[in-house]
């Protein structure tokens, strides 16, 4: 498929002025096809040659100007219109599209649980020409005005305020201005909750299947969603600019959630089937403030290319997180900002593939669809809560409201937003913006402390480019308690890089710089902050404080500078006291899938599963007063996952419960089975029959994952044939089968697939698009082996091998990362 430049999007946009398009959508011809009618009435400014973009099955007329025009012609997905002349044109588009089963276009899914079908639209990028004919690029906003027919008993969504005017015929209001990748359609008997606010309609929409569990949290949705709503009214000068505010939950969404503007569309992994913990709706709040902040930023206000994705991304991943904490019962998201997210940005950052937060080469829509990744979120969005705390809340609003008001319904780029910024203060904002958003790389600050006459100065060694403004956390020992608890003396405020050494006063016990986590950067310990830290971190009396420590334990493993056993030991030592919820979830994700898996050798990996199977035995007796219910499932969904021997969850599965609670539900029971998988200690009739309790979509991927994950040669060619052989299996099975399938426990078994995963996965890549590219470069990589046969072999592909720019990007950090496992099991620092 051709992609579209940069130099070819300005050339088109000098050239066209897109003024509306109406859209017909027909639902009915079939499960493999939808027919799609497309009138285009544009503006040519001089007379030109340009192109418009589609991928039809079939492309069936073009009409321009009342003149027919051979579809034959159709290049790829270009469709060439020569000899323009100036003035007013009119195309007209006639084609059958294909349902997608990869979660791009129109995505087409027939729940398993009732065998109601339904439809949505992911046309971010380039896939609006999946759905529709299309100058498919962000600066060439227009009105959009749709039209569907959809079979009977069906609801139609879409970005405007729909009516059903009988016989499956439904029309969308008009929208105001909005890029062509807005544009969103969902449509299916969808299970609806509406209510109004501020005169507006509110709507939330799930599968019929899912219809229980939706209205079990409906209030909980509808009350974060009013809540941020009102709060970015409070924020933001501008009105909410879109007549309606739908949020659809639908199945096998690929992101977390996509901003169509009025018509939301989120994973329906966000209607909780099973128990969750308070940690997990707190993330589903913030991606609901997430999604609703890219109504002004990113919607109201667009891209002009996608070297801005930044834009979009790092401002709403902060007001996300910002807006959660203000705005609804979720005070402490950036205690799970700082010890998830932001990893994900710093393990990004320090890749060959790092990229500047505000990329200056975005040359095509294939570069641009790499930068969706932890700098753009994770790093942008730190990035700016560094310019708030430097810049201050109030002027940082008002540059924002400024940007809004010049730049409203139109398209902006960094430039204008940094000028926006400087506009309404003294700082200079352009020599801030250089200094962090056109850098790469991660900072590190190590104190130096000097002690003379019984008084402490410090020094903070700064190694990288970034200025930074920090808080410095000076703890004592709370010398009327036992048990070691650290007390806060003072938080004092320093700028990196100093002028002069700080002052502390007496010697602290621990001096953490970062404390609050309010700048990105890694953070080392003086020796005496260190050993406060082994004896006294769970005793610290704040979880932001915390997850900064954690952050920065993490980050000395991964450079070689603490060994991995070390850090399992602090685990074992302190977090079976720690109550922050994302914390203990961070903690033993990084010390089961990295520590256990990837940085110990197959010989220390048994000891490692023994420790953290003990450490969360501790965890669930800790909780068997029933007063910590999201600790307890934490520990349990752990315990699962690390078991070395089956006997005890064996046990629970049979017994429909662990002891003293939680009970098994569907989410519990697939991921015993698939332990128990992976262990040798179930078979293929045991996943049938769970399957028969449990036929949901859920229960579909849960059997291909148990499925995958037996220790049995012929389930595993059944296994791989289904990834790579063939095209039916969509996104979420395709990623449920990868996720079964490696196992450091099957090593032997599944070694011979390793060179073949080199063989087949360039081919597949190429073959299905850009989501499977990547769910096999994320998820069907053999990151188990960890060896140097393995590196050697995928540096071979890409060297040799062609792969589509997805996987090549997947591959080369799955490769970064294999070799930093290598350096941190040889004792090496990185």
């Amino acid at each position: 498929m051709s992609v579209l430049t940069r130099d070819e999007a300005q050339t088109r946009a000098q050239l066209l002025d897109v003024h509306r398009y109406t859209i017909a959508l027909d639902l009915t011809t079939g499960d493999e096809t939808f027919e799609s009618l497309t009138v285009i009435r544009f503006a040519a400014r001089t007379g030109a040659d340009t192109f418009v973009e589609l991928k039809p099955a079939e492309l069936r007329s073009v009409v321009l100007d009342g003149e027919s025009l051979d579809p034959q012609t159709l290049d790829d997905n270009r469709l060439p219109l020569r000899n323009l002349a100036a003035g007013e044109h009119e195309l007209r588009i006639t084609a059958s599209m294909r349902y997608s089963r990869t979660g791009e276009g129109m995505h087409r899914f027939t729940d398993p649980a009732d065998g109601e079908t339904y439809v949505y639209t992911q046309m971010f990028m380039d896939d609006v020409q999946r759905v529709f004919a299309a100058f498919d690029q962000p600066d060439l906003k227009a009105v959009f005005e749709l039209s569907v027919t959809a079979p009977e008993g069906w609801t139609v969504l879409a970005n405007g305020i729909t009516e059903h005017l009988g016989e499956g015929r439904w029309e969308a209001a008009p929208t105001p201005l909005i890029s062509t990748y807005l544009v969103a359609v969902a449509a299916g008997p969808w299970h609806s909750v509406r209510t109004e606010h501020r005169d507006l309609p509110f709507g939330i929409h799930c599968r019929r299947s899912l219809a229980p569990h939706l209205d079990a949290d409906a209030d909980e949705i509808l009350d974060v969603t009013r809540a941020c709503f009102d709060r970015y009214h409070e924020k933001f000068e501008e009105p909410y600019p879109f007549d309606s505010y739908d949020q659809a939950f639908v199945p096998e969404f690929n992101a977390g959630a996509m901003e169509n503007p009025g018509l939301v569309t989120f994973r329906d992994d966000f209607v909780y089937r099973s128990a969750v913990t308070d940690t997990e709706r707190q993330t589903r709040a913030m991606v609901i403030a997430h999604e609703m902040a890219h109504m002004w930023f990113g919607d109201l206000v667009t891209l002009r290319w996608w070297d801005d994705i930044w834009l979009n991304e790092s401002f709403a991943e902060y007001m996300g997180y910002q807006t959660t904490a203000e705005a609804t019962r979720f005070t402490d998201t950036w205690t799970e900002f700082g010890v998830v997210r932001k990893a994900w940005g710093y393990d990004a950052d320090q890749r060959p593939s790092t990229h500047p937060v505000a990329p200056e080469n975005v040359e095509d829509t294939a570069s641009a669809l790499l930068n969706f990744d932890g700098i753009s979120y994770a790093k942008g969005a730190s990035a700016l809560r560094q310019l708030v705390t430097w810049l201050g809340e109030k002027d940082f609003l008002a540059g924002i409201n400024t940007h809004f008001a010049r730049h409203k319904f139109g398209n902006a780029t960094l430039a204008d937003f940094i000028e926006s910024l400087a506009s309404t203060t003294e700082r200079d904002v352009h020599a801030w913006a250089d200094a962090w958003l056109r850098t790469t790389g991660v900072d590190t600050l190590t104190p130096a402390v000097t002690t003379e006459g019984g008084t402490c100065a410090l020094t903070v060694e700064h190694t990288g480019s970034r200025p930074h403004r920090i808080a410095v956390g000076l703890y004592d020992h709370d010398l009327s308690d036992d048990e070691g608890r650290l007390t806060l003396r003072e938080r004092l405020d320093v700028d990196v890089p100093q002028s002069a050494p700080q002052p502390v006063g007496k010697p602290p016990a621990l001096l953490l710089l970062n404390d609050g986590d309010l700048t990105y950067t890694k953070v080392r310990f003086d020796a005496a902050s260190a050993e406060a830290v082994g004896t006294s971190l769970c005793r610290l009396p704040d979880p932001l404080t915390r997850a900064v420590v954690w952050n920065a334990l993490r980050d000395a493993v991964r450079d070689g500078e603490l060994a991995p056993g070390a850090y399992l030991e602090t685990a074992r030592v302190h977090l079976p006291h720690e109550t922050d919820l994302a914390l203990v979830q961070g903690v033993l994700a990084f010390a089961s899938a990295q520590v256990a898996d990837r940085y110990l050798t197959p010989e220390e990996r048994p000891a490692a599963l023994a420790t953290l199977s003990s450490l969360c035995r501790d965890l669930i007796r800790r909780t068997e007063d029933g007063d910590h219910p999201g600790l307890r499932l934490i520990a349990v969904r752990h315990f699962i996952d690390v078991a070395a021997h089956p006997e005890t969850i064996t046990a629970w599965l049979a017994d429909g419960t662990v002891p003293g609670g939680p009970e098994l539900d569907p989410d519990l029971r697939w991921r015993v089975l698939a332990r128990l998988a992976v262990l040798g200690a179930t078979d293929e009739s045991a996943i049938a029959a769970e399957l028969d309790r449990d036929p949901s979509a859920d229960g579909r991927e849960g059997a291909a994952r148990c499925r995958a994950a037996l220790p049995d040669e012929e389930a595993k060619r059944r296994a791989w044939s289904a990834m790579f052989d063939g095209d039916d299996l969509s996104n979420y099975l395709f990623t449920a089968t990868a996720q079964g399938f490696w196992q450091p426990e099957q090593s032997d078994l599944v070694r011979q697939y390793v060179p073949r995963f080199y063989e087949d996965a360039p081919a597949v890549a190429a073959r299905r698009g850009p989501a499977i590219a990547d769910a096999i470069g994320r998820w069907a990589f053999p990151a188990y082996a960890v060896d140097a046969e393995n590196l050697a072999l995928g540096e071979a592909c890409l060297r040799d091998a062609d792969p589509t720019p997805s996987l090549r990007r997947k591959l080369a950090d799955q490769l970064d990362d294999l070799a930093r496992a290598l350096r941190v099991r040889e004792g090496g620092t990185s």
